[in-house]
């Protein structure tokens, strides 16, 4: 598992220690253990889940903010937690309704030494951060207004939205509310997958 992840991350620009790829290695099998009892995720072999998983999360970790994250239905922790483990000063709120989820996010980052997460078990329209979130980043959305609908107390003015989608969204971003503009969008290579990948970085209007 460690030599695919080598090889995958070889194929990247990214810039990932020795002891954070042991962590990744020990994530997948951690998700592999939890996955055969709690059905975490679709995706049943290890070694799948190196690229659809978690090389799939890291790739964004260029565009990343500075200050805190949140990760909105996170599930088992993508991407928060592969973007954590090699972004160690950075803040990460990783967020899901269930339980099982939560509970598996706080194990793992506590048999892998991951400081800078906390996981919070709640819906996300009841979550009230104290301060407003840096970005507000997701893969799990349906689409980008449901993001907007439900995420948009998370953060202020100045704060990101940050989707990670498959092909380009070209009818969502064409009907996007007048208040929210596309500050950036950004292709994804995922090495080991096929299709494509975008990052779709979305901001107030009045900001840009």
């Amino acid at each position: 598992m460690r030599e695919r992840l080598d090889e995958l991350l070889a194929q990247t620009s990214l810039v990932v220690t020795d002891h954070q790829r042991e962590q990744l290695v020990k994530l997948v099998q951690a998700l592999d253990k939890w996955n055969k009892a709690y059905n975490l995720t679709s995706v049943r072999d290890p070694l799948e889940m190196v690229a659809k998983h978690i090389v799939d999360s890291l790739v964004v970790s260029p565009y990343l903010p500075q200050g805190s994250l949140i990760d909105v239905g996170t599930g088992p922790g993508l991407p928060g937690l592969p973007l954590a483990i090699i972004n160690p000063d950075k803040p990460f709120v990783l967020l899901d309704s269930l339980g099982k989820r939560i509970r598996f996010i706080r194990q793992t980052c506590h048999e892998l030494g991951i400081k800078n997460v906390t996981a919070v078990q709640s819906r996300v329209e009841e979550h009230q951060p104290e301060q407003p979130y840096a970005a507000v980043l997701s893969r799990a959305f349906a689409s980008i207004q449901d993001m907007l609908d439900w995420c948009g107390h998370l953060t202020d003015a100045n704060g990101a939205f940050l989707a990670m989608k498959g092909q380009y969204p070209e009818e969502e971003l064409n009907a996007l509310p007048k208040n929210v503009q596309v500050r950036a969008v950004y292709p994804l290579e995922v090495p080991g997958l096929d299709g494509q990948r975008h990052l779709i970085a979305l901001g107030y209007a009045d900001t840009v």
